[in-house]
């Protein structure tokens, strides 16, 4: 049985349908490897900490009740990698002079190699040797998670961009490893695409990898939870890549129908589309405008066609956009929880034109 597993994987191997990973490295480049503790930690940081945890659950005992006890599993995805003892004290109103004394305690702390080691085990320098097959442009599907994973709508827009590749000759491969980000394997591609991707997922130099790919030409298209965290900790990727940053969406009901209006008629990204259309889906709301940031807005929310609430009311509310980045082009639509989604012939029509759009290197952006 092992003999004939090897054989179907070297087959599989040799027709490119499997990465071939390099030996993984150790991780030591995580971002908050050797930040204080404190309430802007990620709580997964305090829960691996004995004494951060002890230390939070004595002075602030209600977090760990107010949501629910998933949210404070410590093996990734988990919600506690994109949440902060300071966002949930925001939640739930506790009074701010505790919060301070709970800060002020939690700082100080001694961080050590244990608190380091944890800290970067989430992160991976997992490299992948991608046998690309023939087409253009080139794209690479990113798919690693470690924040909230939503495994119907990953998967919805995964069969998606593949059911494009086929169809428009597009060499599409798909990675979840974060060691794929690197300037040798991005300056394979043409554009990388962010699949509902939650969390803070990629190391220093990976960071660097992806920001100079971008600034140097590549594309860059997002979708839904690629800027759904409520709590971030990369503030180039939400304020100088996607430009905006989460705010949250309904909940009673979560899911609505709302009218999607399309605003930039002249846009490559906007042919074929109707002037507007119904869409049942969750709707994200922005604390800022990314039109006040720069973005070329292609799409809005008619908020009178839904319920947002009161807190979550944008007025003036893009749901897709582009924005220049240096040399390269981003790409966001902040649809795609519901996997239905990906099969709405406007939403499949505006990602396909998005990656046409975001892989062109001629005219101005």
């Amino acid at each position: 049985m092992k003999a004939m597993l090897g054989a179907i994987a070297g087959l599989c191997l040799g027709l490119g349908l499997l990465p071939v990973l390099a030996e993984a490295k150790p991780v030591t480049d995580c971002p908050l490897r050797d930040a204080p503790f404190s309430i802007r930690s990620p709580i997964i940081d305090i829960l691996l900490s004995p004494a951060a945890k002890a230390l939070a659950e004595q002075s602030v005992p209600e977090i760990y009740t107010s949501l629910p006890p998933h949210f404070f599993s410590t093996q990734t995805p988990t919600f506690a990698s994109i949440l902060t003892m300071e966002a949930v004290a925001r939640r739930e109103r506790l009074p701010a002079d505790r919060m301070a004394r709970l800060d002020a305690a939690l700082r100080m702390l001694p961080v050590g190699a244990a608190d380091r080691r944890a800290r970067c085990a989430r992160y991976d320098d997992d490299r992948p040797a991608f046998t690309l097959p023939k087409g253009q442009p080139r794209l690479l599907l990113f798919e690693k998670i470690t924040g909230f994973r939503d495994g119907p709508s990953v998967e919805a827009a995964r069969a998606a961009f593949q059911a494009m590749a086929q169809r428009k000759g597009w060499a599409l491969v798909v990675t979840d490893k974060g060691g794929a980000i690197n300037r040798a394997t991005l300056g394979r591609f043409d554009a990388v695409i962010w699949n509902n991707v939650s969390g803070d997922v990629l190391t220093l130099r990976q960071r660097a990898a992806l920001k100079g790919f971008v600034e140097r030409g590549g594309g860059f298209v997002a979708m839904h939870g690629s800027a759904g965290d409520p709590s971030t900790f990369w503030d180039w990727y939400v304020d100088g890549l996607i430009g905006a940053r989460f705010a949250g969406h309904p909940m009673k009901p979560q899911f609505q129908d709302a009218k999607v209006v399309i605003e930039a008629r002249d846009h490559p990204i906007a042919a074929g589309l109707p002037a507007d259309w119904v869409m049942n889906d969750e709707w994200y709301s922005f604390t800022n405008n990314p039109r006040a940031g720069g973005a070329h807005i292609l799409a809005t929310l008619d908020e009178r066609s839904y319920a947002p609430g009161a807190d979550l009311t944008m007025g003036d509310h893009p749901i897709a956009w582009t924005r220049c980045v240096g040399k390269g082009r981003m790409f966001y639509a902040a649809i795609g929880h519901r996997p239905e989604t990906y099969a709405d012939p406007h939403y499949g029509a505006m990602l396909d034109n998005a990656v046409g759009w975001a892989t062109t290197r001629k005219g101005a952006c």
